[in-house]
């Protein structure tokens, strides 16, 4: 239900449950965790996440959903928050290459990714509240990405976005295909691998802590960037 490739430093993580538009089960999850956390091998510079046919990710699996009750909902819901922490916590920089549909769960594993591409025509959404739940756990990245009340339209409408409106509202940063995805890549492999491992760090600091906490931690890691200077 994952296939990872590797090849020059870049490994390519792809959904693979394409009959089920890469719906998240438990085992899908649990694989793609796996999958996530042997990328932090020194080879690696950079990772992809994408997925298999005609979409990227349809979200949570709606069977595995109807399934849940106030005692395994939970826990069901935190194995989608540590594949997306797993993703934050990799030392090299993820990139999104997104395609079709990227819907809820599936929209929250982009949010965790650092940078975003879309295919022309790619369509977003938060449909869970239309399914009778809030959208939780790594949703609370999406007023960082694209302010509080884009992230509250999706979430509390349910409605859809095109890839265009979704770079409009920064939730993107590029719409573009394998060309433009390999140009990202390309940049990201030139930057020293430290110096990305310290700017992706400073960068989920900056997400959460104040300015003057942000400001003094990345005093300090600029001076550590230089310890063993000439």
């Amino acid at each position: 239900m994952v296939d990872v490739e590797s090849e020059g430093g870049v490994a390519r993580i792809f959904l693979n449950r394409p009959e089920k538009v890469n719906a998240l089960d438990s085992a899908h999850l649990e694989e793609l965790l796996t999958s996530i956390e042997a990328a932090a091998h020194p080879a690696i510079r950079v990772v992809v996440l994408a997925g298999r046919g005609r979409a990227f990710c349809g979200g949570a699996d709606v069977n595995e959903l109807e399934r849940l009750s106030a005692q395994t909902a939970g826990a069901f819901v935190g194995k989608i928050h540590r594949v997306c922490a797993a993703l934050r916590r990799l030392p090299v920089p993820v990139v999104a290459a997104l395609h079709g549909a990227v819907i809820g769960a599936g929209l929250e594993l982009a949010a965790a990714c650092d940078l975003r591409i879309a295919a022309e025509g790619t369509r977003f959404a938060m449909p869970e509240v239309r399914r009778g739940i809030p959208s939780v756990v790594e949703a609370a990245l999406l007023p960082r990405l694209m302010g509080s009340g884009r992230a509250a339209w999706l979430v509390l409408t349910g409605e859809a976005i095109d890839a265009r409106r979704a770079l409009e509202w920064g939730l993107i940063e590029e719409i573009g295909g394998e060309q433009a995805l390999d140009r990202i890549i390309k940049n990201l492999i030139e930057g020293d691998r430290d110096a990305l491992k310290i700017q992706k760090a400073l960068l989920q600091l900056w997400e959460e802590a104040p300015l003057a906490e942000s400001i003094k931690e990345s005093i300090a890691r600029f001076a550590d960037a230089h310890r063993f200077a000439p």
